[in-house]
């Protein structure tokens, strides 16, 4: 198995094989952009799609469309039928996570009741985008995480709002505890959903079905999937500066109260990410499965919760920083866990580990 992994990484390319590096690059860049440029926070949030900047939500679809275009959607039945990744992915999601959250921001931060009520915000916008990325890099199953992507989508337009009255108002008034509010339409969740992932979703799979019809399967997986693959991490990488760019001066003005947000997040992502791959393991689900179960419990829509905090509580609001500090965090963490997962794979035995393409 060791080979295996060693063959697995050793095929990667040098922007693949570097991610880390470019990923701290584009951070670094974003932020000192955003900090010495004049009038950059502006310019780029002149024009936006669904509450997000426009250059963020190109990244986005340019991000996410190469990794919808791999999946195989004749696929899909076979993974709608596996209760075992289906019914933990929405307890993960929709109960344990959120509370988890909730738990982490009120023993963490119990006198930053502005930087408490934004964690929490993050708790409830379950990811839909960037978990694309993390999944496919730690060859986890591709339409797997379709699926399940798409279900968080109906649960977050169903329950995102519901669930921000519950844990900022009627479960802290059963606790004795301070209340928020939390004004979010439903349509504006539905419309970030159709856009960031309704058009990337359609646009990939009329590109497969369109291409093997046309050239058949073997040309599609072999010559045009290799072609357009890079433009998803150039993608991330571009969506990576422009969002650190918009929130650079925020996040370097006030570094101390950073280091009390990340903290709850690191916490976070760490419990979720772990214990859904234990679980996943427990439950007998593959190599590939249990990989997308992580990734999906432990990623946040990150673009969801600072447009909701901004449109709730103002651009230069705690609930907004906190917010922002959330991918901050997220992007290294979940990286890094990227290369944990890819070391856990040798510890699957052979019949248990699918060979991705």
């Amino acid at each position: 198995m060791t080979g295996q992994h060693s063959g697995v990484v050793g095929k990667l390319s040098t922007l693949d094989r570097f991610l880390p590096v470019w990923i701290a690059a584009a951070m670094i860049a974003g932020l000192l952009a955003g900090r010495w440029i004049p009038g950059l926070n502006t310019v780029l949030s002149a024009v936006q799609v669904a509450g997000i900047s426009l250059p963020i939500a190109f990244g986005l679809l340019v991000m996410m469309y190469p990794v919808l275009a791999k999946v195989r959607y004749d696929r899909l039945a076979a993974v709608t039928g596996d209760r075992r990744l289906l019914w933990p992915s929405l307890v993960l999601n929709w109960l344990i996570g959120p509370a988890l959250m909730f738990a982490l921001a009120w023993l963490l931060l119990p006198d930053l009741p502005e930087y408490r009520t934004g964690l929490i915000i993050v708790g409830l916008a379950r990811c839909i985008a960037m978990v694309i990325i993390w999944n496919d890099l730690a060859c986890g199953d591709r339409e797997a995480a379709a699926v399940l992507v798409a279900l968080n989508s109906v649960f977050q337009v169903i329950a995102f709002g519901l669930l921000g009255w519950f844990y900022l108002a009627v479960l802290p008034r059963w606790l004795g505890l301070p209340q928020a509010d939390l004004a979010v339409s439903g349509w504006q969740i539905a419309k970030s959903v159709l856009i960031f992932l309704g058009i990337p979703l359609l646009a990939g799979y009329l590109t497969r079905r369109f291409g093997e019809r046309a050239k058949g399967r073997t040309w599609y997986e072999t010559r045009f999937l290799p072609k357009i693959g890079p433009a998803a991490l150039y993608g991330l990488l571009f969506t990576i500066v422009i969002l650190f760019a918009l929130q650079g001066e925020q996040i370097t003005a006030r570094p101390l109260d950073v280091v009390r947000i990340a903290v709850p997040l690191l916490v976070y992502f760490g419990l979720m990410w772990a214990g859904s791959y234990a679980f996943g393991r427990a439950v007998g689900l593959t190599y590939e499965r249990t990989t997308t179960l992580a990734f999906t419990a432990a990623g946040n829509n990150f673009e969801l919760a600072i447009a909701v905090a901004i449109a709730t509580f103002g651009a230069t609001s705690g609930q907004a920083l906190a917010g922002v500090v959330g991918p901050l965090i997220e992007v290294p963490v979940l990286v890094a866990l990227v290369y944990v997962s890819l070391a856990l794979r040798r510890r699957y035995s052979p019949a248990r580990v699918e060979v991705t393409p």
